[in-house]
Parts: structure tokens; C-alpha cells; sequence
């Protein structure tokens, strides 16, 4: 028998009028969430969790949402899988059976491959905060991609590297699946563009905060570019470190990390002379990512990052496609996204993404941003 139902209990009674009381019961609705909130991802599971907690108190302060005529707020219940796929896999299934999700958030590619392999059997839909392509292309039919997918990235940043600061590739990525995943493209694009593969030395970011020996072992072949890559504040270590060993080439960023949340571990965007990566929310100027990033702010004091912009939006998402659908359960919400997205207020759609392809991947377009004289220069992709 499950524990919790999947609208849960009522969480909320109105009284209304003079000397009168009706009960206006608000079913809740819990959303699952696993992922990294301990160990040297912890950051970034975080920095997710908190575009969904922003998004669940903004419904709930504004009295829950109505499905078919029934009003319903939102619970979110969040489950810390340590990076670990199978990790994951054991959250989804006490998230579903204990309290009957209709979705669960999970921001890592290998926690998103081990639910797949029985969403579709439960029937609860997989939001997966990951770029790796092939999350889509398998054809689950209970799968919803988040950021846009990664190989756009890989072409534009070789592409920039190769033009702009040499033909030598030094590969210090990091080591868990999504990273290795992004590292077999990069170094496959590389060669085929001519450049070459001078070291390849993957290192633990989740286990480690000293990257000195590995470091050296690239830096010895004397690279003109480094491809880095895991979370942020690692990768912001690595680059450090790099530099402190006196590597002044340019770095790869792989897009899990984010440039201005490196710098405030490497010791500033100086240290990060030459970075490609993907342009920061920080620096988009949009009316709707501006909206977002104040009141982000003014919740959490500090500068957002796309993990939490990509699922607060997500989450608002889902609640529209319920909304649109007259239903709560996985299979209605995957069936009115794409009009829930193209519907959804400005307010809480930060990145502005209008689009959903077949096959449930959000359409949002690639960016490409450098580091010049110590500033986050966005840059234009050519053949976008």
C-alpha cells in the first residue's frame, strides 16, 4: 500500500465571510527531486533545487493553482543521491511509491539513464536537467529535456578554440557519465577539425579538491587549450590550479559549469583569461531574465545560474500542463507542455523557451561566451 497518495493530503483551509466558515480544501501535489546535495557536486544540486523551491513558494503564496475546479498547491520532496546513478534510481522508486510523484527533477545524465529504464512501467515523468542528446533520442515517451542539447556546444567552442588559441588539446575533464560522454564528442570533433589530442588525464571532481598531480600531467604536454569540466566550483579549482602551475593558454568549459560561478573559486574571471563557455544568466539582458534574477536574488542573495532559471521554469511548466490538461498525471502533463510552454507567462520563463520537439526536448537556442580582459564577452555562433 502506498504511503501517500498521489494528491497527497489537504494542506489548506479558507475561511471566508462574516461569522461563516467554508472549507475550501487544497489538495497537494508532491514533485520528486534527486541529485547531488552532498559531496563535491553539492553546489550545483543546489543551485537546482533552488529554481524549484522558488517556483513551488511563489504557486503556494499565491493560494495553489486549480486542475479541473479542484484548487491544489505543491509539495516538493527532495531526495540527495550523492551522483550517484543508482543512487538516483533508488530515490525515484521511493519517490513514486511513498509519495506518488507524477514527476521527478533529476540534473544529472546518469540519474536520468538509470530512470529511464523503468519510468515508462511507473508512469512518472523523468525532467531531466542534462544536455546529453541521446536522453531524447532514445524514445522514451515519459522524458522532458530541459537545457539545450550539448552538441551544439561542442561544435561552437572547437570551432572558437581552434580559430582563436591553437590546435593542441589537453583533456582534464571531469569523470562521471555526463562528463565522459561530453569529452568522447569534444576530442572526436577536435581531430576531425585538424587539431590534436596532446594529453587525456579525466579526474574525480565529486572526490577531490587537489587537481596539482593531474593538472601537471597535462600541463607536461604543453597544450594550448584544456578542456575542463564537472560542476562549477571544481572546475573553478581546476582552472585555478592550472594557472597557478603556470599555464597561460585558454580553457574549454564544459557546460555544467558556469563562468562566473568559477570565478568566484578561482579568484576571479582573471584567472579565467580565454574560458569558452556557455554565456551565464548574469549577462543576459532580456525584461524576462532580469525579472527572474532580482526576485532570485531577493530570495536567496545571491547571483542566479542557469540550474536554477532552466527548472524554475520547468516546474511552472509542468503546473500549466496540468492546468491545460485538466489532469495531474505524468502522461497529461508530457501531452500539454509544448502548449503550456508556448502559453506560459513571461514572469516565469526566464530563458523564454517557447518550444518542445517531438521528442520532449526544449528548443532554446546555444551560446557561446569568452573570456577577454577579464570580462564575459557573449559572442556570436556562426551558422546559428
Amino acid at each position: 500500500m502506498k504511503i501517500a497518495k498521489r494528491l497527497g493530503r489537504a494542506v489548506a483551509v479558507a475561511t471566508l465571510g462574516l461569522g461563516l466558515s467554508t472549507s475550501a480544501v487544497a489538495e497537494e501535489i508532491n514533485i520528486g527531486f534527486t541529485g547531488p546535495l552532498s559531496g563535491g557536486a553539492a553546489l550545483y544540486g543546489e543551485n537546482t533545487l533552488s529554481g524549484l523551491r522558488m517556483a513551488v513558494d511563489e504557486i503556494n503564496a499565491a493560494g495553489g493553482f486549480e486542475v479541473a475546479g479542484e484548487n491544489h498547491t505543491l509539495n516538493l520532496v527532495a531526495l540527495d543521491d550523492r551522483y550517484s546513478p543508482a543512487q538516483a534510481a533508488t530515490n525515484a522508486k521511493r519517490l513514486v511509491q511513498e509519495s506518488g510523484v507524477p514527476a521527478v527533477f533529476v540534473p544529472h545524465s546518469g540519474g536520468v539513464f538509470a530512470l529511464q529504464d523503468f519510468n515508462e512501467k511507473d508512469d512518472f515523468l523523468v525532467m531531466a536537467y542534462t544536455s546529453v542528446p541521446t536522453v531524447t533520442e532514445k524514445g522514451n515517451e515519459l522524458t522532458i529535456r530541459i537545457p539545450p542539447t550539448f552538441d551544439g556546444y561542442v561544435k561552437a567552442f572547437t570551432d572558437y578554440a581552434l580559430k582563436h588559441q591553437g590546435d593542441t588539446l589537453g583533456m582534464g575533464g571531469a569523470t562521471h557519465e555526463y562528463a565522459k560522454i561530453w569529452a568522447a564528442m569534444i576530442k572526436k570533433e577536435w581531430v576531425a577539425r585538424g587539431g590534436t589530442i596532446v594529453a587525456d588525464n579525466p579526474m574525480d571532481y565529486n572526490k577531490s579538491a587537489d587537481f596539482y598531480t593531474g593538472v601537471s600531467r597535462i600541463l607536461a604536454e604543453r597544450p594550448d587549450v584544456i578542456f575542463i569540466g564537472g560542476a562549477s566550483e571544481p572546475t573553478g579549482l581546476v582552472a585555478q590550479q592550472a594557472r597557478q602551475l603556470g599555464y597561460q593558454g585558454g580553457f574549454i568549459v564544459m557546460d555544467q559549469a558556469k563562468i562566473d560561478e568559477m570565478a568566484q573559486v578561482a579568484g576571479g574571471l582573471e584567472m579565467l583569461e580565454g574560458a569558452i563557455g556557455v554565456v551565464p544568466l548574469s549577462v543576459y539582458e532580456t525584461e524576462a531574465a532580469q525579472d527572474f534574477i532580482k526576485r532570485y536574488q531577493a530570495q536567496y542573495n545571491k547571483m542566479p545560474g542557469s540550474e536554477a532559471a532552466y527548472n524554475y521554469l520547468a516546474l511552472h511548466a509542468v503546473v500549466e500542463a496540468m492546468q491545460r490538461s485538466g489532469k495531474t498525471d505524468a502522461r497529461a502533463i508530457r501531452g500539454a507542455i509544448s502548449e503550456a510552454l508556448a502559453q506560459m507567462d513571461a514572469s516565469k520563463n526566464p530563458y523564454e523557451v517557447r518550444e518542445v520537439t517531438e521528442t520532449g526536448g526544449f528548443v532554446t537556442e546555444t551560446t557561446l561566451a569568452v573570456v577577454e580582459d577579464g570580462k564575459i564577452v557573449q559572442k556570436e555562433i556562426e551558422g546559428q
